[in-house]
């Protein structure tokens, strides 16, 4: 595995005395002029929640490679189409069970679902039963990153959201990392059921942390809905032009181990492995920087530099390209999902925290599932490298809002537009963890 430079633990663990900007105006232009003590970053309730995190992460990338080629040719597209399809049912239903529920049973239920479906996977080959435990695994994927999701910005001091979230980025990507890769490699040397056991095993393990996460309670102010949140501009423009990142995320994912031609099981094991490694480290360091500057200039840069990288893949059938392509692609999603994520969480209250967290995840794994859906149908017709480059071409189509939200403050002001949204919206029970929030 690459190396990642200072090691997290080092990094997160900082001293009280460390200054810094306070962070940056909800439009994400910049940091505010004030200086004051950074306070901590790490502490153990957000230590134990990484433990569900990456139990949840591992059970859901160890598979997600996997099943497109355990499919086989054409179902690949409608195996992740499913996955994908039953995340962004979950993701919209799941505010409304965090309010009537809570963090810790809605959590435990998607780890549930996410680890108990891959032991059917042991049964005879069946595309109707892949299709099934892929949709079961979809609604449990749902309810662990939003709820999980809510939970953690809930935990990390908004003066250091943007290094927060891009720590537990970096927590959550290491799984990827090793599990993406792992999983074909376990696949192709000792066949499909030990990788199914593998993914059970690491979402049930982690049900054993779940009790003792910190539980929540009601707290004054209304719940910023999922419609709201639609209808809000101040947030539907970073996950549009985070979602043009991720639906070429979906067809890496799932087609590039098909579209390799040179070495695929290697080139493609290494060429993902790459793209996760990078995607995760350029996460971590555009937090930092976002903390300080703003992360609104950030999204632009990463979503034409993960353009460049898809485009350089259609070279399917050179292996230094592929393995390029992987690496840039992986740098600019990974400064996109920070900058959108930290932008968005800005923008809102903490009441709004899961709804937040929805529409980003909404934003990932639709363009996920519609990246491979309408990539397999696409490459039927063109062949893998054209459809790489029209895939490159149509990522360009969340250019225009990016470059809206890039608007000064004096033109449009969108804190008070999310306000008057909470204002008008239904009241819906909002809480937080134990103890009051950071806002």
């Amino acid at each position: 595995m690459l190396h990642p430079g200072p090691s997290v633990a080092r990094m997160a663990f900082v001293t009280l005395t460390e200054t810094s900007a306070i962070p940056a105006d909800p439009h994400g232009a910049g940091p505010a002029s004030l200086v004051s003590a950074r306070p901590a970053l790490v502490t153990p309730a957000l230590l134990l929640r990484f433990v569900s995190m990456i139990g949840a992460s591992t059970s859901f990338y160890l598979l997600l490679s996997v099943l497109p080629v355990y499919a086989g040719g054409n179902a690949a597209g409608l195996v992740t189409g499913a996955l994908m399809l039953s995340t962004v049912a979950g993701e919209l239903a799941t505010p409304r069970l965090l309010a009537r529920f809570g963090y810790r049973r809605v959590l435990a239920a998607g780890l549930l679902l996410l680890g108990l479906p891959a032991l059917a996977l042991m049964a005879p080959p069946d595309l109707a039963t892949i299709v099934a435990v892929c949709f079961v695994r979809g609604l449990g994927f749902a309810f662990t990153v939003v709820a999980g999701g809510a939970l953690t910005a809930s935990l990390i001091p908004p003066e250091r959201r943007g290094e927060g979230l891009a720590l537990a980025g970096v927590v959550a990507g290491v799984p990827a990392v090793v599990a993406l890769p792992f999983g074909l490699w376990l696949a192709a040397r000792g066949g499909y059921p030990p990788v199914f056991v593998a993914a059970a095993v690491a979402a049930l393990a982690a049900l054993a942390s779940v009790p003792w996460l910190p539980e929540r309670k009601p707290a004054v102010g209304r719940a910023v809905g999922v419609v709201a949140g639609l209808r809000t501009a101040a947030l539907v423009r970073p996950a549009i032009a985070f979602s043009a990142t991720t639906m070429a995320a979906g067809v890496v994912v799932t087609f590039l181990p098909l579209a390799v031609t040179r070495g695929s099981a290697s080139v493609a094991a290494l060429a993902l492995l790459a793209q996760s490694a990078t995607s995760t480290l350029t996460r971590w360091r555009a937090g930092r920087h976002g903390d300080r500057h703003g992360p609104a200039g950030l999204v632009i840069p990463g979503l034409l530099t993960s353009t460049a990288g898809m485009l350089t893949l259609a070279l399917t059938a050179s292996p230094t390209a592929v393995m390029t392509g992987a690496v840039i692609f992986g740098a600019g999603f990974g400064i996109t999902q920070n900058a959108t994520l930290t932008l968005m969480y800005a923008r809102v209250p903490a009441s709004g925290y899961g709804t937040v967290s929805a529409l980003w995840n909404l934003a990932y794994d639709a363009g996920l599932g519609l990246g491979a859906v309408g990539f397999g149908a696409l490459a039927t017709r063109t062949g893998y490298s054209a459809a790489f480059a029209l895939t490159a071409a149509l990522m360009l189509t969340g250019l225009p809002a990016a470059l809206r939200d890039r608007r000064g403050p004096h033109q449009t002001d969108d804190a008070a537009i999310i306000r008057k949204e909470i204002a008008s919206a239904p009241m819906t029970p909002c809480h937080s963890t134990t103890g009051p929030r950071r806002t």
